[in-house]
């Protein structure tokens, strides 16, 4: 019998896990152990194709076509494997761009074809040219590696592994702490960090970054208000968290926000809704719709990595937009590269001259915050300034804070 976790199946040695002739619903990647593929002649006779170790993809063409399978895979020892349905496969392929749709159609037609021929080769006895072929079918690649990493992101979200960092943000003219960006941290039990810039952009395809982004909100909330409760402050502390271009189609994305600041006695402008220029051109109409309600709730609304995306400067009038923040590839050049440092000038004059506030992100040396507090930029972050920390270090954060500057 085999064992279900999840979709993570284990079979032990000796045992069919796909059989030829039968209808097939999934394909599966092999995470332990090896299987060996068989297949049956009209003559009744068995022929092994070949054996498959971890990291290959077995089974693939049942969420393909409803075609029958072509052969049976036994395995060699106990073997666990990661199972992909084809529902979360069709799913995927149309929630795809439908360039890449039709590309991966016809792929997928001529791989059943090289499959055909591969198998008409190894009747005939061309062994050279069937090993060549399957060396090329198995071979592990970038989409495997993604599945895999998802379903490692969905363990890690449903055991709490997904964790919260704060970065603080600092008044230019102060000194003072006036918020913090909460930043999304993996750290994998075998692999160790695993960036966002990897992870989010996996979750994003697989559906998983609107609760990810939920999961944001209710920490960020509740740990400014650990904060501020921890601290006898004089003004109130803002938290800004990242959202991705879907979470704005969710039609209970503004209540859950409403919900998180009065659950922890916080005030809508305390909460600040990040998102990049890319992701937020990805549905612009719906976009505008739903940032317009968050901001007459009084929220604010922040663009990050400015100056990276979007061409047109015309979204700025479109959207309902309180600050924006110089991404750090500007503020990294624009002391040897002027270039970088007058379009540094120019985001700071546009913005002001539009109402809006500017926050320069990576401030890597004392230099480029001078630099900044000299052109009048409002506010910064980065690690000269103090690194993404968890709760309990940035409480220790605030209290040294509290000893220079009187927050």
């Amino acid at each position: 019998m085999e064992k279900d976790f999840d979709n993570i199946k284990t079979f032990p040695a000796n045992t069919a896990i796909i059989k030829q002739g039968e209808e097939g619903q999934s394909a599966y990647i092999i995470e332990k152990g090896h299987v060996e593929i068989l297949i049956e002649k009209e003559n009744g006779l068995v022929q092994s194709l070949g054996t498959r170790g971890p990291g290959s993809l077995i089974g693939e063409m049942a969420i393909v076509d409803d075609n029958l399978r072509t052969a049976t895979v036994k395995t060699i020892e106990e073997c666990e494997v990661l199972l992909i349905d084809r529902t979360d496969f069709n799913k995927r392929l149309e929630s795809a761009d439908p360039v890449i749709q039709m590309f991966m159609k016809v792929i997928l037609s001529r791989y059943r074809d090289v499959v055909a021929r591969s198998q008409i080769f190894k009747h005939s006895g061309d062994a050279p040219a069937l090993e060549q072929q399957e060396k090329k079918l198995v071979k592990e690649t970038n989409a495997v590696e993604k599945i895999k990493l998802a379903n490692e992101l969905s363990n890690a979200f449903e055991n709490d592994h997904i964790q919260l960092h704060y970065q603080p943000i600092i008044n230019l003219k102060t000194g003072n702490i006036i918020g913090f960006e909460s930043l999304m941290r993996w750290e994998h039990p075998e692999k160790g960090f695993i960036s966002p810039g990897l992870f989010v952009p996996v979750a994003e395809e697989n559906g998983l970054i609107t609760e990810l982004s939920k999961l944001a909100v209710e920490k960020s909330c509740a740990t400014l208000r650990n904060v501020e409760t921890s601290f006898d402050l004089n003004q109130k502390l803002f938290v800004s968290v990242n959202f991705a271009s879907t979470d704005f189609m969710e039609p209970e994305f503004q209540d859950h926000l409403q919900e998180n600041l009065k659950k922890n006695a916080l005030s809508p402008e305390q909460l600040h809704i990040e998102i990049t220029e890319r992701l937020l051109m990805d549905n612009p109409d719906n976009a505008s719709k739903v940032l317009e309600k968050c901001r007459d709730a009084g929220m604010c609304v922040s663009i990050d990595d400015f100056g990276t995306g979007y061409s047109s400067l015309s979204y700025l009038h479109y959207f309902p937009i309180d600050i924006l923040k110089i991404d750090r590839v500007f503020i990294n050049n624009m002391l040897k590269d002027d270039s970088a440092l007058e379009l540094v000038k120019s985001v700071l004059s546009l913005a002001h001259n539009m109402g809006m506030k500017v926050i320069a992100e990576g401030i890597e040396e004392k230099h480029q915050a001078d630099m900044l507090a000299h052109l009048g930029c409002d506010h910064v972050q980065g690690y000269y300034l103090a690194k993404p920390m968890d709760e309990d270090n940035l409480k220790e954060f605030v209290s040294e804070a509290l000893k220079i500057h009187k927050i």
